[in-house]
């Protein structure tokens, strides 16, 4: 199983999971053709992606699903919460699950897990090829008991880093946004992802990726250094992911 991000931050996300011949997709926050050539340059054909799906209905997460799909005759699968939100987008294809139950699309086993964000029914997601597994968790603003438990001894994990808590304190950002993005349903800090690592089992962690870093709030290098002090690690072994170019292929 391997992971690529098309891009990640407020103007836009997508991620690649890929285990076989499955090609998933989390999310698609950018137009339809934007979409399809950053997926070129990951070597990735739109027609191959089995399925879309949706954490939640902002739109720097949804905004070229619906191209896509039609296009690509994709389907695309999402909680009722989500669908509701977003239902003035038409899909090729409509699949539901339960924000609390495990589903598979092919040969690969997906975990869903609600998450504290301001939207209607926010998830994200845990993958798994029978023997690895991966989660992504982003778009959150504490971390939860269940949170915990479900990301206990993943073996790669893509993390939310989205703010440094002082840069967003003085930035330039209006005083109810500042009270958003840093409030317990808006985004992690380097300082809240940092400690999250230490409160689960990282003994099997060979993948760690900072992701939705804030071009406003936060730098990659401050993401580098908070997170590496904290664990006591170099801060090679920590990638990020930057907005324009995503990231390149990781294995699991």
């Amino acid at each position: 199983m391997r992971f690529s991000s098309l891009g990640s931050g407020s103007k836009g996300n997508a991620t690649i999971v890929q285990h076989n011949k499955t090609v998933i997709m989390v999310d698609c926050g950018f137009s339809g053709r934007s979409a399809e050539k950053k997926l070129l340059q990951k070597n990735i054909e739109p027609s191959s992606i089995n399925a879309i799906l949706i954490t939640h209905e902002h739109k720097d997460h949804t905004s070229g699903i619906e191209r896509l799909s039609q296009k690509y005759r994709i389907p695309v699968w999402t909680n009722k919460g989500t669908y509701k939100a977003i239902n003035q987008q038409e899909f090729h294809q409509i699949n539901f699950f339960s924000s609390h139950n495990n589903f598979s699309i092919n040969d690969m086993k997906i975990s869903p897990f609600p998450v504290p964000h301001d939207a209607k029914e926010p998830v994200q997601f845990i993958f798994t090829d029978g023997d690895k597994k991966l989660a992504v968790l982003s778009d959150l603003g504490k971390i939860t008991p269940h949170i915990k438990q479900k990301l206990n001894s993943v073996d790669a994990l893509m993390l939310e880093c989205n703010h440094d808590s002082s840069m967003l304190e003085i930035g330039k950002y209006p005083r109810f946004l500042k009270e958003r993005v840093g409030g317990g349903l808006g985004h992690l800090s380097n300082k809240q992802s940092a400690e999250f690592l230490l409160e689960i089992d990282t003994s099997k962690l060979t993948q760690l990726v900072a992701s939705h870093i804030s071009e406003n709030n936060n730098t990659h290098k401050k993401v580098k250094q908070t997170v590496s002090q904290t664990l006591g690690c170099s801060e090679n072994w920590i990638n990020t992911v930057c907005q324009n170019n995503g990231i390149d292929w990781l294995e699991v």
